[in-house]
C-alpha cells in the first residue's frame, strides 16, 4: 500500500467510527457489531467501484498482530485494575490456561465427530480449529465490557482471562499448525502420539519465554522512564515498550502477546509507584494517550474484520459452522463451570454461579480468531472449512452473544463480588 492509501484508509476508518456511534446508540446494537457491518458494506462498495483498498486475506494477520494487537494488549494490561488482578490472578490463570486447554480439546473432539469426515477434516484439523475457537479475544471482550459497564470482578476476570488466554491460544495454534504442515496425512496419528511431550515442552518455552522477555523489557524501560520523568516522554516510552517487547519476543521466537502483556504490567507497576511519590499528571496524560490509541485500534480492527468477511463461507459451510457454535458453547460451559467449581472451596476465590453463567456467555471471539484462521496455508485441504467455521463463530459472538450480554447481567441481577 502507498503512503497516501494508508492515510486515506485511516481517515475512512475514523470517519466510519463517527458514523457508527449514533447508529449503535439509536439501534441499540453493540458498537463493534455496527463497525463490522459498516466494514463489510464499505468493502463491497470498494470492490463494486473497482477501488483497491490493499486489504487482503494474506495480510490481515500481519495487520492485526503487528499493528493493532500490541496496542490493544498493552492498553488493556496497562489500565486493568491491578489490585483486583492480583486478588484474582489464580482464578484468571486457571481460566486462561486450564479452561482454555479443556475448551480446545473438548471442542476439537465434538467437531471431529460432529463433522464426521476424517478424510476431509482429520484430527489435526479439529485440534487447529479448537485452538482458534478457544481464544477469547481481548478486542471483543474488553470493548463489550466497557460498553456495558460490567461489575468490576466479572470485568477483571473476563478481561484478565482474555489477555492470558489469547497468548496461550496463539502458542497452541502455532504448534498444531507446524505439526500439520510438517507431517503427511498418513503419518498424522503417529506424529501426534510421538510428539506429545515435545509439544508440551515447546508450549512452555514459548509461553514462559515470552513472559520473561516482557518482564525484563517492561522493567528496564520502567526504570528508564524514571530518569526522564516527563509526561510526554512517558507516553513515548510506553509506545516503545508496547511494540518493542512484542517485536523482540517474536524475533526470539517466543510469544509476542505474552511479552507485551507482562511488559505492560511491569511498566505500569513501576509507573504507579513513581506516581505515588510524585505528580499524578503523567499517569492521567498517559492513560488518555492509550485511551485514544486503543479506540483507534478497536474501531480499525472491527472495520477491517468486516472487510474480510465473505458470504460464500456461510453458503458453503453453514452446517459445519452450526456444529462449531454448539461444540464451542458446550466446551465453554464444561471448562468454565468445571474449573470454577474447584474454587468453590475457597471463600476468597469463589465465583458465584450467576457470575459463572455470564462468563460462559461472555467468552466472545473476534479479530484474533479471524487472524489465526486466515493464516492457515491454503496447501492444507481443510483450510476453507476452518476459516468458514472461524468466521461463523465470530459473527455469532458479535451479533448474538454480545448484544445479549447486558440483558443477561440484568436478568441475573449480577453485582460485584
Amino acid at each position: 500500500m502507498l503512503v497516501e492509501h494508508i492515510i486515506l484508509a485511516l481517515v475512512i476508518i475514523l470517519g466510519l467510527s463517527l458514523v457508527a456511534e449514533p447508529i449503535s446508540r439509536y439501534s441499540h446494537m453493540p458498537f463493534a457489531s455496527v463497525l463490522v457491518v459498516l466494514g463489510f458494506i464499505t468493502s463491497e462498495f470498494a470492490v463494486y467501484t473497482g477501488l483497491d483498498t490493499g486489504l487482503r486475506a494474506d495480510n490481515f494477520q500481519h495487520i492485526i498482530f503487528y499493528v493493532f494487537l500490541p496496542i490493544l494488549v498493552f492498553e488493556a494490561a496497562y489500565n486493568i485494575d491491578k489490585q483486583h488482578l492480583k486478588k484474582n490472578i489464580v482464578v484468571i490463570l486457571f481460566l486462561a490456561i486450564i479452561a482454555m486447554l479443556l475448551t480446545c480439546f473438548i471442542a476439537a473432539v465434538l467437531l471431529f465427530y460432529g463433522i464426521n469426515h476424517e478424510a476431509g477434516f482429520p484430527w489435526l484439523a479439529a485440534l487447529i480449529t479448537g485452538a482458534i475457537l478457544a481464544a477469547t479475544d481481548p478486542v471483543a471482550v474488553v470493548a463489550k465490557l466497557r460498553e456495558m459497564q460490567a461489575p468490576k470482578r466479572i470485568a477483571v476476570l473476563l478481561e484478565g482471562e482474555s489477555l492470558f488466554n489469547d497468548a496461550t491460544a496463539i502458542v497452541l495454534f502455532g504448534l498444531f499448525l507446524s505439526m500439520a504442515t510438517a507431517t503427511g496425512m498418513t503419518a498424522e496419528k503417529a506424529e501426534l502420539l510421538n510428539s506429545g511431550l515435545n509439544v508440551v515442552w515447546q508450549f512452555l518455552v514459548i509461553f514462559v519465554g515470552g513472559a520473561f522477555v516482557g518482564v525484563v523489557f517492561g522493567t528496564a524501560f520502567g526504570f528508564i522512564n524514571r530518569i526522564f520523568n516527563q509526561s510526554v516522554l512517558t507516553g513515548v516510552v510506553s509506545v516503545v515498550v508496547a511494540y518493542g517487547s512484542y517485536l523482540l519476543a517474536e524475533h526470539l521466537m517466543v510469544s509476542g502477546v505474552m511479552s507485551t502483556l507482562l511488559a505492560a504490567l511491569s511498566f505500569s507497576t513501576l509507573s504507579d509507584r513513581q506516581n505515588r511519590t510524585g505528580s499524578n499528571q503523567s499517569k492521567i496524560n498517559n492513560k488518555y494517550l492509550w485511551d485514544v490509541l486503543s479506540h483507534v485500534a478497536n474501531v480499525s480492527v472491527f472495520l477491517v474484520m468486516g472487510a474480510v468477511i465473505t458470504l460464500e463461507m456461510f453458503q458453503q459451510r453453514w452446517l459445519a459452522i452450526l456444529i462449531a457454535i454448539f461444540a464451542l458453547l458446550i466446551a465453554r460451559m464444561i471448562s468454565v463451570y468445571g474449573v470454577l467449581a474447584f474454587f468453590a472451596f475457597f471463600k476468597d476465590l469463589k465465583v458465584p454461579m450467576r457470575s459463572q453463567t455470564v462468563m460462559v456467555w461472555g467468552g466472545l471471539r473476534g479479530a484474533v480468531t479471524l487472524a489465526l484462521a486466515l493464516s492457515i496455508p491454503t496447501t492444507l485441504d481443510y483450510w476453507w472449512t476452518i476459516q468458514s467455521i472461524a468466521f461463523g463463530v465470530v459473527i455469532f459472538s458479535l451479533f448474538v452473544q454480545a448484544p445479549t450480554m447486558k440483558l443477561l447481567v440484568e436478568k441475573l441481577s449480577i453485582k460485584d463480588g
